[in-house]
């Protein structure tokens, strides 16, 4: 067999918790009120590429939970993965890594904020789904109505 007209290639070489961060700044005198919490949640990914076909994607999730201007509890989670993506053309690679890679992120920083806030007595905080796609897709036409911004960020990189 031929296997010199394969296409891309992924695979997930690992997950892990690369930062993490908890503050209950108004505990314990939070616990005796009424809970009914405003909940904001803040969600960027970065890109960093390691090697050739080879890139660390990390999902930055910060969780701002308030009980009229106190601020309940605040949660910062890096979750990063390590992916291998190769023979991908560029728009595909850059789905990957803006979409699909965080689709798979998402659920292990969602699981780690639960336990945290549980261990630091709050009611279990179970964040809705988010679709990658359409957040990639917004970026995409953030980017075509701000090329100026797009170059710089280019040159950030």
């Amino acid at each position: 067999m031929d296997n010199t007209h394969e296409g891309p290639a992924f695979t997930i070489q690992r997950i892990y918790v690369k930062d993490v961060s908890f503050e209950a700044p108004h505990a314990p005198e939070i616990f005796r009120e009424e809970w009914k919490p405003e909940v904001n949640v803040d969600l960027q990914t970065k890109t960093n590429r390691l090697e050739e076909s080879i890139y660390e994607v990390v999902l930055h999730l910060t969780v701002t939970v308030k009980m009229g201007e106190k601020v309940a509890f605040l949660i910062e989670v890096h979750q990063a993965g390590i992916f291998t993506l190769s023979k991908f053309p560029a728009e595909q690679l850059s789905h990957a890594l803006g979409s699909m890679c965080p689709n798979i992120l998402y659920p292990y920083a969602r699981e780690t904020i639960s336990d945290i806030v549980v261990r630091g007595g709050f009611p279990q905080l179970l964040l809705a789904p988010v679709n990658f796609d359409a957040l990639y897709l917004q970026h995409l036409e953030h980017q075509k109505k701000n090329p100026q911004k797009q170059e710089e960020q280019a040159t950030r990189q």
